[in-house]
This record gives structure tokens, sequence and C-alpha cells, in this order.
């Protein structure tokens, strides 16, 4: 970003801001209709353009973060780039750069307006350069050169064309305040080019000049889309009496000099201190200072391709991109430390857990790896990577502070989160691959089902070892849930049954619940009075455990609405007869029920009217497989569909089917997609939010169902200025009431914060039970963002005195409240204890400084006034920080 503090990044179809100050994260709402290939920056900082694989660009504007403007330039883009007045930018698409009017300056309907093509290049244009001044810019090609164009009409230079590569370029950058180009080539090449005209002395075309090589072009609506300037590779005439800018190569350089090959795969430029960045095929990136080519560093940051490079303003920080792992470092040079380092899941995202207080998120992969996620962040603080294969179920226990994950590699491990390794591995007498895991509401037993031997076995998390294998399913075991308030583990396996496992009686099978279908999950109602399961049939059905009755059952075969795979010879609608659920979760409320499995689409459903209530698109991202819900006639040929032909099979004809039942998309084949799914789904503790694992990654929603205006018990004596009359009157407990009434937050905040602090207990008493749960769920929303800290804590601290033995006795509707409170209270923790303890080091140095004063003029006996004087200093110093560190 223009200030240096952010990084922005492609992730998929959306683009991403982290935050390095405030190590915080967020994803804009705008969206392409596929993977973003390249992103622009104004200088000011205020637009970006996306452009996808495609060719399709969005303008979105970084403040209000609305897309203002869509364009499709109708090819691939290479790059783009703005001048550095802002003024222009400049998109490289096959073999032309056209440059075009920026946006902003004007108010116009077509905010991208064409002002130049430049043709010059005979392949494929890579990377693009801008001089300070806005006057010229290059653009780098795969024919090995490197094309300078005048970004207005300049007499002395029209094109100029430089070679001297054997390899493609990645990289063409000027000089600071200087025509003087350095380039970067595929192979480890720097050459050094020197101009023998400053910037200063280009000339301006006089208006009467008409050049060969500039003409207008008129599209085929008949208007004039702006000027071709096509460079040969003659030199350009020149204009009598001017000299033509001319090009010297004052040196070259290698990079690989110890002669192993690695290629050079991006590079990135700092003018200001000379400073050239280049990463390497192999994970390596050099820095070094130009012209004299000296080497400053050279380290290994990853062990894949660098795909990217970007240097703050300043020049202290370097963001790389490695595309493949999917990993975003910055890195500062100087002190050679990490400023950020964040790393997804490489491959796919098989399971997810809230934690108790809804602050963290597990999440599990196909890498083997276990990570842990900051809901409030975004970002990923710890990776486990003992696992050896997929880890295919994560859970937390109910302290919050260990984690439990199961993996095929035939372990169960436990991670500290206090020190943040694995103190326990669980393992079963004969090698099983474990697909499902439970941990009880009491975090001492920890189960998981196996795949091919039909069993599921139980550990004590104390000693690690096993306790029992529980025997008598018939097919492999599905899923697992354990009762969130007795000892009864429910487990689902595709031998169509439901069984219930009493954890006290000797681990006797309590009941036997029958499926129409092979059942794929099940979970229990946050209060343990109704089970859900899903089957293959599409179908949930509903059970009460204590006696084992069906209640009901949702049909939503329909609402999965699977995509079309490309490959498919049958319609969307027909496969999507073959699908269904596979992740079911409960809201912390247990009023609704969210389900998600083969298809975009996560559907939230009514329990007790058995009713579909929205559903939730988790992708618009064509670049995924089974997207389109129609066949996609531009790809049909005489021979069939164009995705059905591999193009480099050579042998037979060239048709590439992938396997049945293949999920994830043919590894072999030369053109992999990924196919879009949902594979896990978890509601927040706290209610407000649920998350989902698919193919785009971790995605987090946000369940704001508070409305604008949604009064309670409303008269027509409750207004605004009648709760205020209240309030000048110190009925404070009447002016609570009418303002929940009216339910206006801002008014209900103005009101509670006007009461007195020493009132709080005496109005708190007298509140009807009704308003007991409005004003604590206020209070516990309100303080994840307010300031006055104290006295909301005590609003908090009275209610749950006074009032605690009604609130447990509705702990069901009450728990989201309490979890989302005790989520801010942790939170404002965290912050302050870092604050207290920075406070605390100064008062002690602060102290032992005074002290050492005082030994000082003991010894001395005497004292200027001067001396006193800073003494006396000292003293407010330190009873100043003393204060600070108490409030």
């Amino acid at each position: 970003s223009k200030d240096g503090n952010s990084v922005i990044s492609p992730v998929g179809n959306r683009i991403s801001v982290f935050d390095l100050k405030n190590n915080k994260s967020e994803t804009l709402p705008a969206s392409t209709t596929k993977n973003i290939s390249c992103l622009g920056i104004s200088p000011d900082g205020n637009l970006a353009i996306l452009i996808d694989e495609d060719g399709a660009a969005i303008l979105v504007s970084l403040v209000t973060r609305a897309v203002l403007h869509h364009h499709h330039f109708h090819s691939p883009v290479h790059s783009v780039s703005f001048s550095p007045d802002g003024r222009k930018f400049v998109i490289t698409k096959e073999n032309v750069a056209l440059m075009y009017h920026a946006p902003g300056r004007n108010r116009e309907f077509n905010a991208f307006a064409l002002d130049k093509s430049y043709y010059g290049p005979f392949d494929e244009t890579t990377c693009i350069d801008w001089t300070d001044d806005s006057k010229c810019f290059a653009v780098g090609s795969k024919d090995m050169t490197t094309w300078i164009f005048g970004a207005q009409r300049w007499a002395n230079l029209i094109y100029y064309s430089l070679g001297g590569h054997k390899d493609i370029i990645v990289g063409c950058f000027f000089e600071n305040d200087s025509l003087d180009m350095y380039t970067v080539s595929q192979e480890g090449t720097l050459c050094v080019w020197e101009s023998d005209t400053e910037l200063e002395g280009l000339r301006k075309e006089g208006e009467s000049n008409e050049d060969d090589d500039v003409e207008d072009i008129v599209g085929e609506d008949g208007e004039t889309r702006g000027d071709v300037i096509k460079g040969s590779a003659d030199t350009p005439k020149q204009v009598e009496g001017i000299k033509n800018v001319c090009y010297s190569q004052r040196s070259k350089h290698y990079f690989n000099k110890a002669g192993d090959f690695n290629k050079l795969t991006a590079a990135a430029f700092h003018k200001k201190t000379h400073i050239l960045v280049t990463g390497f095929a192999s994970g390596a990136f050099h820095l070094h200072e130009l012209p004299e080519f000296d080497l400053i560093h050279s380290l290994s940051i990853s062990d894949q391709r660098i795909s990217t490079i970007a240097m703050n303003p300043t020049g202290d920080w370097i963001g790389f991109g490695c595309s493949g792992l999917g990993q975003l470092l910055v890195w500062e040079w100087q002190s050679e430390s990490y400023v950020f380092k964040q790393q997804g899941h490489f491959n796919n995202m098989n399971s997810l857990a809230y934690s108790p207080d809804g602050q963290y998120l597990v999440t599990g992969g196909d890498d083997g790896k276990v990570k842990m996620w900051n809901t409030n962040s975004g970002l990923c603080f710890v990776t486990f990577t003992e696992h050896s294969s997929s880890v295919t179920n994560v859970a937390f226990t109910s302290s919050g502070f260990v984690v439990v994950s199961a993996s095929l590699d035939g372990t169960v491990r436990a991670f500290d989160l206090h020190r943040y390794r694995n103190f326990r591995t669980m393992t079963s007498p004969r090698p099983a691959q474990f697909s499902s895991l439970a941990v009880d509401s009491s975090g001492e037993l920890v189960c998981a089902g196996s795949q091919d031997s039909f069993e599921i076995f139980l550990w004590s998390m104390q000693t690690g070892r096993l306790l029992e294998v529980l025997s008598g399913h018939e097919g492999p075991v599905s899923n697992l849930c354990f009762s969130p308030v007795q000892s009864v583990l429910a487990s689902v396996s595709w031998d169509k049954t439901v069984r219930l496992w009493d954890m006290l009686d000797s681990w006797q099978t309590k009941e036997t619940l029958r499926l129409t279908s092979d059942g794929l999950a099940v979970t229990y109602r946050p209060d343990g009075q109704e089970l859900a399961v899903a089957s293959l049939d599409g179908e949930i059905t509903f059970w009460t455990p204590q006696t084992g009755g069906q209640t009901g059952s949702i049909a939503g075969r329909h609402d999965l609405q699977m995509g079309r795979k490309e490959t498919e010879k049958i319609t969307a609608k027909q496969s999507a007869k073959g699908k269904s659920f596979t992740s079911l979760c409960y809201s912390a409320d247990g009023e609704s029920i969210l389900a998600g499995g083969q298809s975009k689409f996560v559907c939230i459903y009514n329990i007790k009217e058995h009713v579909l209530m929205k559903k939730f698109e988790i992708s618009c991202n064509l670049s995924l497989d089974a997207m389109e819900e129609f066949l996609d006639r531009r790809k049909m040929t005489e021979f069939g569909s164009l995705s059905l032909v591999d193009e480099g099979t050579g042998d037979g004809d060239g048709v590439e089917l992938s396997l049945p039942g293949v999920k994830r998309g043919d590894m072999s084949s030369r053109r992999f997609i990924p196919e879009i799914r949902v594979s896990s789904l978890c509601f927040s503790p706290t209610g407000r939010s649920w998350a989902a694992a698919s193919t785009e990654g971790l995605l987090i929603y946000s369940l704001d169902a508070s409305l604008v205006f949604d009064p309670y018990d409303l008269d027509m004596d409750v207004t605004p200025a009648s709760i205020r009359q209240q309030m000048k009157k110190k009925e404070w407990a009447s002016a609570i009431l009418l303002s929940f009434r009216l339910n206006e937050m801002p008014l209900i905040r103005e009101v509670l914060e006007a009461v007195p602090y020493d009132q709080i207990t005496v109005v708190c008493s007298s509140l009807p039970d009704v308003y007991v749960d409005k004003l604590l769920n206020f209070v516990a929303s309100t303080l994840e963002k307010s300031n006055h800290l104290q006295f909301y804590l005590s609003w908090a601290q009275c209610l749950l005195t006074l009032h605690g033995q009604k609130l447990k006795n509705r702990s069901g509707a009450v728990l989201p409240t309490v979890q989302q409170l005790l989520k801010s209270i942790q939170r404002h923790s965290d912050d302050l204890s870092k604050l207290c303890d920075w406070n605390i080091y100064n008062i002690r140095y602060a102290a032992a400084l005074s002290k050492q004063r005082g030994m000082k003029r003991t010894a001395a006996e005497s004292l200027s006034d001067e001396e006193e004087e800073e003494e006396e200093e000292w003293g407010k110093m330190s009873h100043f920080l003393l204060m600070w560190s108490s409030r």
C-alpha cells in the first residue's frame, strides 16, 4: 500500500488486505468471475484494478470497498501498471501494450478510455515499468527484448528496442529520475543500459510533424480508439535537427555463477535505495546493490518457486508470494527477520472446529497440517506438522487449551495450546485409518472411527491408553459426536444405522436408530435433546436420543443445486440427484441447522418449520470445477467438448476422462481444476458467525441478526423525547426499559452510559427478567468495541450476580450471549496484559534510575539547583507512569 503498512494480495477471485502494523487481515467483498491474474494499485492508494484469467477487469475503491466499473479486455492480461502521476495506466496482453486514461480525473461514463496502442514485441509481453515523471514506459517480452515507448509523442523517442538476453524478460526497471535501464531475464542475466539523453532532454513533437510510425486507429463502430505506435526492428526515423535517444550496454552480470542452473522467476527494484531483489524457482532470493551488482543478502525462504515480489516505499520490507504453497512472507532485510509470515493449507482443507469462547479456529488439511487461526485478525498463528498423512478431523476440548486431531496415518494426536507441542499420541493395536473424531464434554475421553475395520477406538486423554474398541457397525464409520450433557456417543455408519453408546455403562450400545440410506454425518443439538443425521439420499432426519423416535425430516436434495463438471456427460439437474449433505451443524440456540456438501451452496434450515431459510453461495469463481450449471456452448466443437480433450496426449484419441469417484480432480492431467465443495461447517459458540472449510479456503460468515429498527412492545408514548425526559428525572430503570422497547442501539447506549456508576446495582435489581436477557446481550456486544471497560464489566457482573440463578434455569437461550461476553473479556485481557507488562517494566526502570541517582547524591553530599529540578521531574515521571499503569 502507499503508506507501506499493508500488503494487498489476490486469493482466488478476491483480494485480501493484510495490515502489518495492527496484525489484522480483511477480505474485500468485490470478486471477479475467475482467479485474479494481475493487480494494479493507483499511486494515491485509493483505486485498484483487478483482472482475471480471461481479461475481465473490475475497478475497486480501496476506501469504500465498492466496485466502480467493469471492463473486459477480451484476452488474458499479463500485467498492469499505473503511471507515477496517476493519470494513465498501461496493460499488456498478447504482444501489445495498451495505454488508458486512468479513472478519477474526469466524470465520464466509460472509466477506461483507450489513449494509445503500442506494438513492437513479437511474442507475449511480461512486465511494465514507468519513469518517475511518467514520460516513458518500458515493456518486457518473451521474445527476449525490452521495448521503451514514449507515453507522449516525443520527437526523439518514439520507440526503442533492447536485446542482449537469451531468455524471457522477467523484469525491466528504470533508474531513479533517469532513462537508464536494468533488464533481468529468466536465465539469470542482468543487463545495465545507459541512455545518452536525460529525461529533460525529451523533445515534444511539433503539431505539424507527421510520422509514419504513428497513425490513428478506428474501431468497428467508427469511433476513434486511440493512436497506434508500431515499433519495428529498424531504428525510427530521425526528425531533422533532433538527435534520437540512443542506448548502450554498460555492463552485464550473471546470478548463477556457481554453475547450478536455477530459473529466475520474479524481480523487484527499489529506485531510491538502488536495491534489486530477485527470486528463483528454488525458493531462494538475492539482494544486490546496483549498478555495481554488489551482493548484500542471500537467503532461501521456501522450497517452491517465488512467484511475485514487492517492496514497500521505504525499501525496508520485501514481500514474497509463493503460489505453489500458498505462502505470503514479508522480510525485513536489514535486521534479517520476518515481519509477517502466513501460509494456508496448500491442499484441500478437510475439517474445522471453533474454540469454546469462539476466539480461535482450528483446521486440518490433506497436507497433514493442523493450523490455528485467530477469528478477530483472520491470521494463522501456529501450525502443527507432526502428522504424516491427511488430517481428517479436528476438535477442541471443553477447556479450550487442547486440540485433538485424527489422521489417515493411523494416529490421533493432542496438542497443548500453552506450550504449542504434541503432548499425546494415541494409536490402535492394528494400524487403522481414522476418518472421524469426537471428544466428550469433560475432555477425558477421545474416540475415533476407522475407515477400514468398522470399529470405534476409545482412549483416555489423561494417560493416552486405549480403553476400549467398540464393535457393532457393519460398514465404515463416517462420523462421531458426543452428547453435550451426557456421556453418550453417537456414531453413524454406511451400514444405515446410528448407534448410541453409553460411556458409563460398560460402553454398551444404548440405542440403534435405523436409517433409510447410508449415514454420512451426525450432530447433537447444543442442549443434547435432539440428534440430526444426514444420509446419502440427501435427507436430514431428526431424532430424540432418549426415546429413539424420529421427530421429523428435511429433503435437501433439491437445495444442493450441484453444478455440472466439465467432463460430465449428464446435466447438473441429473448430477444433483446423486449428491448429499456431508456436514451438519446446529446454531448456538438450536433453532436452525446448517448443512453443506458437494456443492457451492450452504443451506440453513429452520428445524421447527422444516423449511429452507437461506442459501449461501460459497463462491462464484468459475476457475473451479462444478460451478457451471449449464453446458458452455463456446467449448463445444464437432468433436465434442474441448474440456474432454487433453492437449498433451499423443496416443489414442486424445480424450482424457477422470476416474470414477475422483473428488479432487486428476492430478496427472495437464489441466487440473479443483472441484468446489464444502467439507466442514461449524457455528461459533457465540452464535454471531459460522465458518466453512471449502475448496476456496477457510470462509467466515458473520450473522448480524439485529435490524435497524425492531421495536418491542411499542406504545404511543415510547419516543426518544420521553426517554430523555425520564433521564432528566433520574428514573434510570424506567429509561432503560423504554429504550429497549424502542430498540435503537445508539439510544440504548446513551441511556446506559448516563447511569451513574454507584446506581448500577440498584438499576439491575429492579429489571424484569425479559429485559435482563436483552441488557446482557447488549452489554456483551458493546463491550467488544467500547473503551469503557470497567463500566460495562460492572454491568455484566451485577446482572450475573443478581440474576444468576434465573439465567442458569434458561441456560440454553443465554449460553451464546455468555460466550460472546467471555470472548470480549478474553480479547481485552490479552490486549491490556501486554500494555501492563510494558508499563511495569518502565516503572521498574524509572525506579531503578531514581535509586541510582539517589545514591550518587548521597556520595556527593550536595546538589545544585538544576539537579534538584531534574530529580523532581524524575519523581513526577515515575508517579505518572504508576498512575497510568493502575488506570
